[in-house]
């Protein structure tokens, strides 16, 4: 059965706030999570128009919220590290991080993230470690790379996949673990 909700601007009052840092802390760009938050509160005012049931709203709220964030990652092309980083400002690519300004919950998880991305880069076997870092940090084509080692550009994109695929699985956990 369907909870009570007499009025959405309650609704869109009380979960607000919690709804946006969460969806802060997976969208790097303020204007694209305020795009969302406003979809996701829209998409309730037109559900709730439209008489449909909704058990658990905050539930609802937070799976809206999700499944948006995924639309708007799919609808683009994943950026490397070394296309986001321009001139002197090396770090850049850590504006994909959660915001060092949304408060120490933040600033907490984005040392994390950081630290893990690190450990988990360090971990990759050398030759993976190798391709991933000239490629993906240091912005260098797969031919430079193979001009540079005599590897072949085919191995080398090889060793990237593995390299991508071990950085995923262990990267993983910290993703669930915050995405809580």
């Amino acid at each position: 059965m369907a909870e009570p909700e007499p009025n959405m601007s309650d609704v869109v009052d009380r979960e607000r706030s919690r709804l946006r840092s969460f969806i802060r802390r997976r969208v790097p760009d303020p204007a694209d999570a305020e795009d969302i938050l406003q979809d996701v509160f829209s998409r309730l005012i037109e559900a709730n128009e439209m008489l449909v049931p909704i058990e658990h709203v905050t539930g609802w709220l937070y799976r809206v919220a999700r499944n948006r964030i995924a639309d708007l990652f799919r609808a683009r092309r994943p950026e490397r590290f070394s296309e986001i980083a321009t001139g002197d400002d090396e770090l850049a690519f850590e504006e994909m991080l959660p915001s060092p300004d949304d408060g120490p919950d933040a600033m907490l998880e984005r040392q994390f993230l950081l630290e893990a991305l690190e450990v988990a880069i360090n971990e990759l076997p050398r030759e993976q470690r190798d391709v991933f870092v000239a490629h993906e940090l240091e912005g260098k084509s797969f031919k430079q790379i193979s001009e540079g080692t005599g590897v072949s550009v085919n191995t080398l994109l090889s060793r990237k996949h593995y390299a991508v695929r071990r950085l995923r699985e262990a990267l993983q956990s910290v993703h669930d673990e915050w995405a809580e």
